[in-house]
């Protein structure tokens, strides 16, 4: 039997690809090794929205080469981002790869497989599935699917923004009919899974392609408004063992009057939001052709937090941007501070190919890059050191994703928080559990069981009847 190993860069979207890449190879009967150096198959899932992964791709494709001239059978694949983004000039310049294949040509792996094995040189399968949009779907098996799960809804991004390569390498805007994706959700619930993501470029851009979805509560005629807010009812009503739900990543210019009710008014939407910025400078941000102003973002926080007690939010922020100024960072720090994050994923700008931001000055240098970096680092850092300190002694409600090695057990609240919790008997995986939390670390807690002994399934959602009276106020 062959055997193949997975190495996946980037973002929840390519582990989503890996996950499906994974089920199309045992399909087509192969089997999954944990090394490259036990595989037949070596296929490098990528990504290309940072430089520095597409030099993690040529340090692993020149490490793999090495292993090749031991055992000149290995294939060597390249999928995602930058195999969309680079194609055949991959060819060219890594000699070494046998197989290029784009996020869209997924279900093509087999017979570009059986090409190679007949003798058919080095593969090349890009493109987009624009006029017939194809979603793989997931193929869990009973008792084995995971307790935490992705689910595609859309690809593709129709924002243009300047520094993005993501409609380059994914394309325009497709979306997912939403039978297909309640039907999917309602297969990975039966088999054992507790939660779903909800995976798009933009997800809560969302519009059903089949147009079955009834108008959400709150929607109105406004071209920020989507169908997002009612695919998420439509899950929650078709799929009541469904006990926590989330999405990434949205756009703020969606998070509408709809969406916030829906999150005042659906028990498994978690009360949690990852919601990019990238800046937190009005100059900057139209720079970046991102299409709101730093007060428009914080007044659809405040419009949230307001009916949605607790809620915690995380963000992207890119410094370094062409153009931005001492003053540019200092009011993106200042956005950081008064949104009070938990936790910012931040970057420095790289220049990427066929993006607007391309043809701009990239006039910050690279030491004042890494100074603001570190600059903005520590103030996130020290707002979520400040929200872990503070839940200690309170008692939360985890969702147990998994054991380690030592028998220690991990998960999350729904506020996203990492929980690890000391080695205990019994089937914890999969329960939701209460837990007493003990001690704060830099990125995650530690908490101790208050139940002896796992709960039976529920059937219900536990915080079913934990949604107080609903209060909107108008989003800016």
């Amino acid at each position: 039997m062959p055997t193949y190993a997975l190495v996946t860069f980037g973002c929840q979207m390519n582990q989503h690809d890996s996950d499906r890449i994974g089920e199309v190879l045992r399909r087509a009967g192969y089997e999954e090794r944990p090394s490259p150096e036990q595989a037949d198959l070596v296929l490098l899932n990528t990504c290309s929205v940072r430089e520095k992964a597409e030099q993690k791709l040529r340090s692993e494709v020149g490490r793999l080469g090495m292993l090749k001239r031991e055992r000149p059978s290995l294939v060597i694949g390249v999928a995602g981002c930058v195999a969309q983004q680079e194609g055949e000039r991959l060819l060219k310049r890594m000699p070494q790869i046998d197989l290029v294949i784009g996020p869209d040509c997924i279900p093509d792996l087999p017979k570009a497989l059986i090409d190679l094995e007949l003798g058919a040189p080095p593969q090349v399968r890009v493109g987009f599935d624009v006029d017939e949009p194809h979603f793989l779907q997931a193929d869990p098996l009973p008792g084995k699917s995971p307790v935490s799960a992705f689910v595609t809804i859309m690809k593709g991004c129709d924002e243009r923004c300047s520094f993005c390569i993501v409609p380059t390498t994914r394309g325009p805007e497709r979306y997912r009919p939403a039978a297909e994706i309640v039907d999917e959700i309602q297969r990975l619930v039966a088999a054992g899974t507790r939660e779903v993501t909800l995976l798009g470029q933009t997800v809560n851009s969302y519009r059903d392609p089949s147009a079955s979805l009834p108008l959400a509560p709150d929607a109105e005629a406004s071209p920020d408004e989507s169908e997002f807010s009612a695919l998420l009812r439509s899950v929650v009503e078709r799929v009541p063992n469904l006990w926590r739900l989330r999405y990434t990543s949205p756009h703020p210019r969606h998070l509408t009057r709809s969406l916030i009710r829906a999150h005042a008014e659906l028990a498994p939407l978690v009360r949690h939001v990852h919601m990019p910025v990238q800046s937190g400078s009005d100059r900057v941000l139209k720079r970046m052709i991102r299409r709101y102003t730093a007060e428009e973002y914080c007044a659809r926080v405040d419009a949230l937090r307001a009916v949605v007690p607790n809620v915690t939010l995380s963000t992207d922020v890119i410094v370094g941007f062409p153009g931005e100024t001492r003053e540019d960072f200092e009011a993106t720090l200042a956005l950081v501070e008064k949104v009070g994050f938990t936790g910012v994923f931040a970057f420095k700008y790289s220049v990427r190919p066929s993006t607007p931001a391309q043809r701009l000055a990239d006039d910050v240098s690279e030491v004042e890059k890494s100074a603001r970096l570190v600059e903005l680092i520590g103030v996130a850092d020290a707002r979520r050191r400040a929200h872990l300190e503070s839940l200690v002694g309170s008692v939360e409600a985890v969702l147990i994703e998994g054991r380690r090695e030592n028998g220690a057990l991990n998960g999350r609240t729904e506020r996203n928080e990492i929980v690890h919790i000391p080695a205990v008997d019994g089937d914890w995986v999969g329960q939701i559990v209460p837990v007493r939390i003990e001690r704060a670390f830099k990125n995650s807690l530690q908490a101790a069981l208050l139940d002896a002994q796992p709960s039976a399934p529920r059937e219900a959602h536990p915080r079913a009847a934990d949604k107080g009276p609903l209060r909107l106020r108008v989003v800016a």
